[in-house]
């Protein structure tokens, strides 16, 4: 089933074209990982895709509805924008967890401000209350950090921290879920810990897109790898085909570059 459907999108910064007509599909429970060069435009892909940024040209459909469409881009309204959004989920390359609270509160700030409405009866929003937060143990089971419910971001390693991002993120309930270089700014001690925690995701059956610049994370992992260069996919196709049978010169450049082994 076609959970996701990117058609011709593209997006300029002034004068600069960053993105090129970029358009592909995913089905639902499938990990697509995006490499490429910094600058390729894979970040700005997914700011389009998570209506960070909005797309000069073209739409985007989930699970066969089409929820934006650039040629109607000034018929939607604000909370629109903000509805269609919690069809993904998005951990950044810096955690953004709120150091005034700690990592349970992290997790369930936002499912509450989304579910407790101020008219509610009081019993009504202590049982979602506690349900958000038995799901929030979940989770933390989930990215391993059962023990750290109580704890806050400054006393937690970053690959720990990007962990409770990754449950903040999956605290929404996304049909996907994306990740904007997850590891990059991390220590290479801690990367190891965060890409085993996306890994587990997918082994659950997650639908997922991962920009990276972890070429073996990308083969062992993805179903499908995107490679971009100067706002284009320049390639797409399994791990299998992209290292060990790359079509294009550019793709084959890259991958030399990034000191990866045929």
């Amino acid at each position: 089933m076609t959970c996701l459907e990117i058609k011709n999108i593209t997006k300029k910064f002034g004068d600069t074209k960053v993105l090129r007509g970029i358009s592909f599909e995913m089905e639902k429970g499938e990990v697509i990982a995006i490499i490429g060069s910094s600058g390729s435009g894979k970040t700005t892909l997914l700011r389009c895709i998570n209506f960070l940024e909005k797309c000069d040209t073209g739409s985007i459909t989930v699970n066969g509805t089409e929820i934006y469409n650039a040629e109607k881009r000034d018929q939607y309204s604000d909370n629109y924008i903000r509805k269609s959004r919690l069809n993904f989920g998005m951990v950044f390359q810096s955690f953004n967890l709120f150091p005034q609270y700690d990592v349970l509160k992290n997790i369930t700030l936002a499912p509450e401000l989304m579910q407790i409405k101020r008219k509610m009866p009081d019993t009504e929003k202590k049982n979602i209350r506690r349900q958000i937060k038995e799901e929030a143990y979940e989770l933390l089971k989930t990215v391993g950090l059962s023990e750290k419910a109580g704890a806050y971001p400054c006393e937690l390693s970053g690959g720990q921290q990007q962990r409770v991002a990754i449950a903040r993120a999956l605290a929404m309930k996304p049909q996907i879920l994306c990740f904007d270089e997850p590891t990059s700014a991390l220590d290479p001690e801690l990367t190891g810990e965060v890409l085993k925690a996306i890994k587990s995701l997918r082994d659950a059956g997650r639908t997922m897109i991962v920009v990276t610049h972890e070429m073996e994370f990308a083969k062992n992992v993805a179903d499908r790898v995107i490679y971009m260069s100067d706002g284009i996919i320049e390639e797409i196709g399994t791990p299998q085909q992209i290292f060990s049978d790359a079509q294009s010169e550019k793709t084959r450049a890259f991958l030399q570059k990034s000191n990866y082994e045929f």
